[in-house]
């Protein structure tokens, strides 16, 4: 199988111009895949898989896994985003108009790194947003993702209706070249979505899934003898996506197609030029459980399917966004949908969050549904802070981010039986015992947290702690086994 040697990649003048590369035989790595070639990047994210380089290309080649990886992203490590691989998460940071110190979000960005992020995004809405955006690219190795959306507004300082279609498609290209390696476009919010939601919010759709009894399958459909007519209105919180919300905003006030969806053509060229990832950003995501499994959510997807072939069409990689918001009972089927849908694209969630009525602890909420679609094939988590709809997260809402969705992940890999889950939980578990303490900490996802919970409080009883004392069962039964006399007093 031929093999890319290391020389072949970008140099640093090259870099440095952001000017496509030009050195290499293929554009991105679905094309290298498709020619049979082994790409370094394939090479590096394999061995970290734990998996056969070949099979890997062989998933790039069929889009159901990507390697983000911007030939202009110099410190990146390249990592594979797929449902039967292990599952990656993201964390968003960035600048606002209230919060915009960058050196703030720079210790954001190392605190996410020494974690182990496999993503950053960076949403920055506010300030030199280019300048952060290239120092994150020149020294930063997780895969970094933007919203080109939310930087038009910055970059061009105008009004949203001023803003025309090539400087939409423009501002992508900016963002390419500093070396982005997944971009977020929300293309499924196209003028028949809109119009749909229209229609659906002066009908009063609901969502049309049964309950109080009506049963329903996620899916739109009710059973049983229950109310089936959803919440009787409309939407109860809109389209909550940030970006597809604007979006909507510009069609409405202008009159005009969605640039990314009219000229997607555009920016499949641009993506393949750079090998950017596509990242199909879902503007009708659920904002809450009422509105999950709506037909504005499943039709905006069965359009990003759509778009996903075309992207595949031109060797350019792509990754589904999802939910959002959603009961657990619709979880798992929502990742089915998604895999028939799209085609088995990896499948990008937030979350997502199992209720609505936890603000300061949705980390908590999204963490539950993360673990149940990373289990069901969910190939990526975009971490949830416990500020999340409160405000803009510090470093320490970051650390409880990250942890939390690191859980979910690992939970969902055990369940895939993905190559050395169960190696990390049996190393945690051979230290617990033997009463090693100091191994059970360095196997903790928190080492630093779980040596200080117990050492705020040590036990008087060697090798125990405070809940147990004498009657520890890994001690006494360590003890007895040995032949030695227990004393559980």
């Amino acid at each position: 199988m031929p093999r890319m040697p290391n020389e072949t990649q970008p140099n640093d003048t090259q870099l440095n111009d952001t000017q496509p590369n030009k050195t290499l035989s293929y554009k991105t790595q679905m094309e290298a895949a498709r020619r049979g070639i082994v790409t370094c990047e394939m090479e590096t994210a394999a061995r970290d898989e734990r998996v056969p380089a070949e099979e890997l290309m062989r998933m790039v080649a069929s889009g159901h896994a990507v390697i983000p990886s911007n030939i202009n992203h110099k410190s990146g490590r390249p990592r594979a985003i797929c449902g039967t691989l292990k599952t990656k998460i993201n964390v968003n940071l960035g600048a606002s108009a209230d919060c915009h110190n960058t050196d703030v979000e720079m210790a954001k960005v190392r605190k996410a790194e020494s974690l182990g992020a496999d993503a950053i995004m960076d949403l920055s809405t506010f300030g030199d947003t280019r300048a952060f955006r290239r120092e994150l690219a020149a020294g930063c190795g997780a895969a970094l993702g933007s919203v080109p959306i939310y930087d038009a507004l910055v970059y061009y300082d105008k009004d949203l209706a001023d803003i025309s279609p090539d400087e939409w498609l423009d501002v992508v290209r900016i963002h390419a070249e500093d070396g982005i390696d997944f971009l977020t476009i929300h293309a499924g919010m196209n003028r028949a979505a809109a119009a749909r939601f229209k229609r659906a919010r002066g009908h009063g759709g609901g969502n049309g899934r049964g309950y109080n009894g009506g049963g329903g399958n996620g899916y739109g459909c009710s059973s049983g003898s229950g109310h089936s007519g959803g919440n009787g209105r409309g939407r109860i919180t809109n389209i909550v996506s940030r970006g597809g919300s604007l979006m909507y905003a510009w069609m409405e006030m202008t009159g005009r197609e969605n640039p990314f969806y009219e000229r997607f053509d555009d920016l499949l060229d641009i993506c393949r030029a750079y090998d950017v990832t596509l990242s199909l950003g879902d503007a009708c995501r659920p904002g809450c459980v009422s509105d999950a499994s709506d037909a504005a959510q499943t039709d905006e997807m069965i359009t990003l399917g759509e778009l996903a072939l075309r992207a595949w069409d031109k060797d350019v990689q792509v990754i589904i966004e999802g939910p959002g918001h959603m009961p657990i009972d619709q979880i798992a089927a929502n990742v089915q949908l998604q895999k028939t849908l799209c085609h088995g694209a990896p499948y990008y969630v937030l979350g997502p969050l199992v209720t609505d009525v936890a603000p300061g602890y949705d980390h908590i909420t999204s963490a539950i549904g993360g673990a149940i679609a990373a289990a069901s094939g969910a190939a990526f988590l975009c971490y949830v802070t416990p500020a999340e709809h409160l405000r803009l997260p510090d470093e320490q809402d970051v650390h409880d981010g990250i942890i939390a969705a690191k859980i979910a992940a690992h939970a969902g890999d055990l369940a895939k039986k993905v190559p050395g889950a169960y190696e990390w939980d049996d190393n945690i578990s051979r230290a617990r015992q033997e009463v090693n303490w100091e191994a059970m900490f360095a196997h903790a996802i928190d080492p630093a947290k779980a040596k200080k919970v117990h050492d705020e409080a040590p036990s008087k009883i060697a090798g125990a702690c405070t809940m147990c004392g004498h009657m520890c069962a890994m001690r006494n039964m360590n003890k007895i086994l040995n032949g030695e006399q227990v004393t559980a007093r």
